[in-house]
């Protein structure tokens, strides 16, 4: 049962910003929101032809020197995922690693967990994320670090928030199905001025699993506010609350180099007792001044705050002479507070004939995380082993309930500052070029409350970036782009470990380059659009550890990642939609001092794709079917055990009029049994079993 909800100080915060009219500063770097709400037609199409998180500028995709994926969230919520890494699922050489913790992706072959961004903010904190306040996510590949800094190797995630839009209508949506999953949400507008809009998102989920013990319920609330103060002057301000309550689910482990031979419904944990308690909250604005037809400045505030707690009784091994699944038992408090200002001036002009769109930036940000660990004793008074399980007959009322000990108390805290220029520079109808360079300066320090002990270390970096695109025809655009990012001890999963043998703490940052072709184009009268994209990923200094001397780091890894991505979005003809793709990639452990040399990275797969094809006329029935491949992948750096390559086919049927909305959606139609991801070869979760969802939507 979860206990009631309170109003936090962050939320009377914003009760008073509303009421008394205070002008904080303003958030992220997308365009000024629209006045007209999108059409049915607009809806319905997969396509998102312009973009901001590649450039923070409004651009359409196809002058992006660099491969960008979208998904809107519709297209996943309607199958009854509420899930970050479902809704990524079959973008090509995009891959989750997520258990029921924290989301978790790789993107061409190198891990993103840390590289999540809202509305361009940094969102790098360890929670589950809710899409039912979001428009849709934006995947962009490859280094990103010249305009948003630290990491970023594979690429970032950016979720872009439902805006208030004026003349926007309201809707309520219910929603059940298998494993009792019941839900309802409303997302709410009202123009109470004709300078104000007003958008509402909340609601709750309850859901079971078909994993036994396992359940989770979900509660939103998101309201957001434009106002348009004068001619030139447009105030954004969004808060979310979100929180998820669930049992933590750490999968099966593998036996003999696969997934043990085991029901989908077993588990190992103590689900009498497991919880995760996820409350997140967020509080961004933007303020946008247009100084004049072609210049603007943006002054952007970012404030999250997470306060997760769990207790968590997990598997860490199979040992083969006994037959037994050996466990640990972990508690946690976990404090986060990520606070970013970013001030931002975008201007069109001309020079020699030239056209220059310049973005200029500075940003700082200022993090802290606090997380108690505590362990299951393992002496002293009190201690007692956790309970080994039966592989295939697990007695989950075998509970630890012996000492825990604190392991880990520390405080850590980042402030990071960086300096970014851009300009997209167009010479003339078929040419034009995007540079950039950021430098940053990052500073982390972490004390351990254990120990009395505090550690600091600082680094600094340049991340460039050069692109080429060249329009020989109106409908096609080829590109080339060079790009860089790095990596810094701390920067990661933020924090330092005090007092740390050798020069763990003391090395340069990590840094990766990518080279990417591509051609972007349009088809069908341009109602169809294509990305083929082709590059080379490589982390070239990775950290790696002396096999003469553990306790010293050498930055002479390389890790590498080539690949071939193809996707395709758009209309085909009448009222027939598709949206899909394939990737093929050899991410790969090239150098390493520890046994991992020629290595596949692990939950990546050499192919993976999917093709969604859809009917739908602007009223009546419709109806949609796609299928999503995944090759074979491993489920560590080690190579021990390796996950089966799967294909899912889902499929949805619906009915609408103007105000109503009724739709089913069968998942995994022929019931396959596959692996959706790992976090080692102890840790392996089963995709879903078939489910049917059925939703209905009143809009008025």
């Amino acid at each position: 049962m979860l206990a009631p909800c309170r109003l936090s100080p962050l939320t009377l915060g914003l009760s008073l910003l509303f009421s008394s009219g205070l002008v904080a500063a303003a958030t992220t770097t997308l365009p000024e929101v629209s006045v007209t709400a999108e059409t049915d037609r607009e809806r319905d199409d997969p396509r998102v032809p312009e973009v901001n998180t590649a450039t923070r500028t409004t651009t359409p995709a196809r002058y992006v020197p660099q491969a960008i994926d979208s998904v809107k969230t519709s297209n996943v919520l309607d199958y009854g995922s509420n899930d970050l890494g479902k809704a990524l699922s079959g973008i090509p050489n995009v891959s989750s690693g997520a258990d029921t913790r924290f989301d978790s992706v790789r993107i061409r072959g190198f891990d993103a967990s840390n590289d999540f961004y809202l509305d361009g903010i940094r969102d790098d904190s360890q929670y589950v994320r809710d899409l039912h306040s979001i428009e849709r996510v934006e995947v962009l590949k490859g280094p990103a670090a010249v305009l948003y800094g630290r990491g970023s190797q594979g690429g970032i995630v950016n979720r872009v928030s439902k805006m208030p839009e004026a003349g926007r209508r309201s809707s309520i949506e219910a929603q059940g199905g298998s494993e009792d999953l019941r839900s309802l949400y409303a997302d709410l507008s009202a123009d109470p001025t004709d300078n104000i809009s007003l958008r509402l998102n909340m609601g709750n989920q309850d859901n079971n699993s078909f994993r036994d013990g396992i359940d989770g319920s979900r509660q939103l609330f998101a309201p957001s506010m434009s106002w348009q103060l004068t001619p030139e002057l447009n105030w954004l301000v969004q808060y979310e609350y979100s929180r998820y309550n669930r049992t933590p689910d750490r999968g099966i482990p593998s036996v003999n180099g696969r997934p043990a031979d085991v029901g989908r419904d077993t588990t190992y944990g103590d689900t009498q007792r497991d919880f995760i308690d996820d409350k997140a909250q967020s509080l961004r604005s933007r303020l946008n001044y247009q100084l004049s037809d072609n210049w603007q400045v943006r002054h952007t505030l970012g404030l999250f705050k997470l306060n997760s707690d769990f207790d968590n009784t997990y598997q860490t091994s199979y040992n083969t002479t006994t037959q037994q699944v050996t466990r640990q038992r972990w508690q946690q408090d976990l404090n986060t507070r990520n606070l970013f200002n970013n001030l931002e001036l975008e201007g069109n002009f001309d020079t020699f004939g030239l056209q220059h769109t310049l973005l200029t930036g500075l940003e700082f940000g200022n993090q802290r995380r606090d997380p108690l660990l505590y362990t299951a004793a393992t002496s002293g008074t009190g201690s007692r082993p956790v309970p080994s399980l039966d592989l295939n007959n697990p007695n989950r009322n075998l509970q630890h309930n012996g000492t825990m000990v604190v392991s880990s108390n520390n405080h850590t805290v980042v402030d990071s500052r960086g300096l970014y220029l851009q300009d997209q520079l167009r010479l003339n109808d078929q040419w034009q070029v995007l540079a950039g360079v950021r430098f940053d300066q990052f500073e982390v320090e972490t004390t351990n409350k254990i120990r009395g002990i505090s550690e600091k270390q600082d680094s600094n970096s340049t991340s460039p970036r050069l692109g080429v695109v060249y329009s020989p025809w109106k409908e096609h655009s080829f590109y080339a782009s060079w790009s860089k990012t790095f990596s810094p001890v701390g920067g990661g999963l933020i924090g330092i470990t005090p007092g740390a043998a050798g020069n763990t703490n003391e090395t340069s940052p990590e840094q990766t380059r990518q080279k990417e072709i591509g051609v972007k184009s349009d088809w069908l009268d341009e109602r169809l659009s294509t990305t083929l994209a082709v590059y080379e990923l490589e982390l070239y200094n990775r950290r790696t550890s002396d096999p003469n001397n553990p306790g010293i780091t050498l930055l002479s890894g390389l890790q590498r990642s080539r690949g071939v991505e193809l996707t395709t979005t758009g209309n085909i003809v009448g009222n027939w939609y598709v949206r899909g793709g394939i990737g093929i990639q050899d991410a790969t452990i090239v150098k390493d001092n520890n046994g991992q040399e020629g290595n596949r990275v692990s939950n990546v797969a050499k192919r993976n794709g999917s093709l969604f094809v859809t009917w739908k006329p602007e009223m009546g029935w419709y109806g949609e079917t796609g299928l999503t491949l995944v090759g074979e992948r491993y489920a560590d750096n080690q190579n021990t055990a390796v996950l089966p390559g799967y294909g899912r086919w889902d499929a949805l049927a619906g009915f609408r009029t103007k105000d109503w909305d009724l739709r089913a959606a069968l998942n995994n139609i022929t019931d396959k049994t596959y692996y959706s991801s790992a976090t080692s070869a102890a840790q392996i979760q089963f995709g879903d079993p078939r489910s049917l969802i059925v939703t209905g939507t009143y809009s008025f």
